[in-house]
């Protein structure tokens, strides 16, 4: 493990300062979080650490708890915990960050590692690593590796998570389709979207049932489909690693199927941004393209006869990975770096804490851990372990380097580009090409 390099502070840029700033004005942000609740009293002469993350409130019941055997474990530490919905703790995180602090310990974005390590918010672990206060013998190499920039761990994955397709499996029997295979492709998948809308299914508001969600508003989508051609999203911190020509085949592709009326309307699509308001949540269509924590979602609002499929593949190469569902980094202005990442460690490779988080956060990346709590797991979430291990047995390509410090600006104006091809404002290579001066721009400030 490379020797942290000490004193390096590079600034937030000044795109990240102004939006932490824009956000701080927020008033109805600032009183959600502060009604966050703490695990405990600060403790006179102890030492008191600061926790957050996001997700709902088993996520936080079960944190607590796991929170509160690590204060048994190591008396005289205090943990105040802090958490919120997605959107507000990623903008509250912004401000900190701007500001020069976040917490002691804070959940991340695979996003987020490249954006918080190079402004000097996030403190390196090598050290920590180095002298055995966090473990990772239990981890696969290559997964724990998602959490470096510029050769340095600044973060340790706290959820492996893999993507796939929600899909109703009475409709995929009806329209006499078989089971999807991990080798399935993306011809055979555009092929299935085809029959089950052939089937001519009424929807809850009288339309027929679609095959599918539009993939063309999704980069982790286009990702996996490069990744099944043998490419990649980002060549470097600096680079795109794909073409116009390969996300004007992408969307040309999407588009084509879009106008062939065999996957979700425009207007669908647009307002698809959680599993109840998603295609598939709807009723309109028979699968949507997901990731595996939020899959048991959809079983629970549309029934046990929703299963999960793997990602189609170009001739039999996958393109999916395990991606981090999160992480676990140290803020860079901590005053008791030694006892944070002991927080860290605890949480990830403490049993009884395993026991208590469970699959909140996706599957364990502590091998031990997540064999120990799978045998207690029911339902759709046995199915998703079931899952990754079935893909892990067919071989996936090992997980890319955390993204560049423009990606959440980029996410962003993918969709947006999509959008004008949806709505017919654009063709999908006046959009590629829109899409990728407006990427490299990004990248190159």
């Amino acid at each position: 493990m490379p020797e942290p390099r000490s004193g390096r502070r590079r600034p937030l840029s000044r795109r990240a300062v102004l939006a932490a700033a824009a956000v701080g004005l927020s008033t109805a942000l600032t009183a959600s979080l502060s009604a966050c609740s703490s695990s405990g009293d600060v403790s006179s002469g102890g030492v008191t650490l600061t926790f957050s993350w996001w997700g709902n409130d088993d996520r936080a019941a079960r944190t607590k708890k796991a929170v509160e055997l690590f204060e048994k474990e190591h008396p005289g530490v205090t943990v105040r915990t802090s958490n919120a919905d997605f959107g507000s703790y990623m903008q509250k995180l912004a401000t900190q960050a701007a500001g020069g602090g976040i917490p002691d310990v804070a959940q991340l974005d695979y996003r987020q590692i490249s954006q918080y390590a190079g402004g000097g918010a996030l403190l390196p672990l090598g050290d920590a690593l180095a002298d055995g206060t966090i473990r990772t013998s239990e981890m696969d190499e290559e997964f724990v590796r998602t959490g470096l920039y510029e050769g340095e761990q600044y973060a340790l994955p706290m959820g492996r998570g893999i993507t796939g397709y929600a899909y109703d499996s009475a409709v995929y029997e009806k329209a006499g389709i078989p089971t999807p295979r991990p080798d399935w492709t993306w011809e055979e998948w555009a092929r299935a979207n085809r029959r089950i809308t052939d089937l001519g299914l009424e929807s809850p508001d009288g339309r027929t049932v679609v095959g599918a969600n539009d993939n063309g508003v999704n980069e982790d989508i286009f990702e996996d489909w490069l990744r099944s051609r043998g490419g990649k999203l980002y060549r470097s911190q600096t680079e795109l690693g794909f073409t116009e020509d390969d996300l004007t085949e992408f969307w040309t592709f999407c588009d084509k199927l879009r106008d062939e009326g065999v996957v979700a309307e425009a207007e669908d699509t647009s307002q698809a941004n959680t599993t109840e308001l998603s295609p598939m949540g709807r009723g309109l269509a028979a699968a949507d393209f997901t990731w595996d924590a939020p899959f048991p979602g959809y079983t629970a609002l549309l029934g046990d006869q929703v299963h999960f499929a793997p990602v189609p593949t170009a001739d039999g190469r996958q393109g999916a990975y395990f991606k981090p569902s999160m992480l676990l980094g140290v803020g860079a202005g901590s005053e008791h770096p030694k006892e944070a990442a002991a927080l860290v460690d605890f949480l990830l490779n403490d049993e009884r804490a395993g026991d208590v988080l469970g699959f909140t956060r996706s599957t364990p990346p502590n091998r031990g851990i997540a064999a120990r709590v799978a045998r207690t797991l029911e339902g759709a979430e046995k199915e998703i372990y079931e899952y990754a291990q079935r893909m892990e047995k067919y071989g996936l390509d090992a997980p890319p380097p955390a993204p560049p410090r423009g990606d959440v600006a980029i996410q962003t104006a993918f969709k947006r580009a999509y959008h004008r091809v949806m709505y017919d404002l654009a063709s999908p290579r006046a959009a590629a090409r829109e899409f990728i001066d407006e990427a490299e721009r990004e990248l190159r400030s």
